[in-house]
This record gives structure tokens, sequence and C-alpha cells, in this order.
């Protein structure tokens, strides 16, 4: 039997202290999986085109990950926006650092940067 690609190997994260600082919400967030991807919608419903092309190619490598669903949240919409200094969603962080959008992941997905990234 073939192995589906695309089966998700993610969970949603739920945040514990919507009370707190914009900037330690956010931290907690990034810090509560080695991977996440703050995107619009989750990996079984994608929102946008742009983050359900992230999803696929982080399932096609059988990566597992968490996400944020950022249209859930207003303040953390926007506040990720400035703490990242990065303009557009999805944004993809690895061991707490911003590796960056669909345009970035997707080119190193085909270069084989990112299985190398995830490999370390």
């Amino acid at each position: 039997m073939e192995k589906n690609p695309f089966k998700m190997l993610n969970e949603e994260v739920k945040e514990v202290n919507r009370y707190a600082d914009i900037n330690e919400r956010i931290k907690a967030l990034i810090n509560s999986s080695k991977i996440l991807l703050f995107m619009k919608g989750n990996p079984q419903q994608p929102m946008c085109g742009f983050s359900a092309n992230v999803c696929a190619m982080l399932a096609q490598m059988g990566v597992e990950f968490k996400s944020f669903d950022i249209l859930s949240d207003e303040g953390i919409r926007q506040g990720v926006k400035e703490y990242s200094n990065w303009p557009t969603y999805p944004q993809l962080y690895v061991n707490g650092e911003l590796i960056g959008g669909n345009d970035i992941i997707t080119e190193m997905y085909h270069s084989g940067e990112l299985e190398t990234l995830f490999k370390k």
C-alpha cells in the first residue's frame, strides 16, 4: 500500500496566556515547537495558496511541525509581522529562528537546502 505523502504530521498550537505582552506571547508560540508555521488556516484547511504550498512541501518531506492560525488572533497576526520584520504569511520558524515565507521556503525546497536544514 502506498504511503500518502500529504498526511499532515502536525498539531495546531494553542496559546496559554492571551493576556501577556504581545512579544512574550509570540516568543512562547515560537518556542512551543522546534518547527512552527504561522499560517492562514491550518494544514488540514489552509486559507491561502501560499500556506497550502508550504504545508505541502513540509508534508512531502515528512516534517513534523506545529502551526498557528494567524486568522484566529488579530494581535498575533499584526504582532508577528513586527516581531519578525517580515510583512507576509506564512512564516516558518525552525529552532526559534525565522527561515522565511513561501518564496524562500520554495527556493530552499527545490535547491535541497530545506531538507539539509531539517536533517541537522
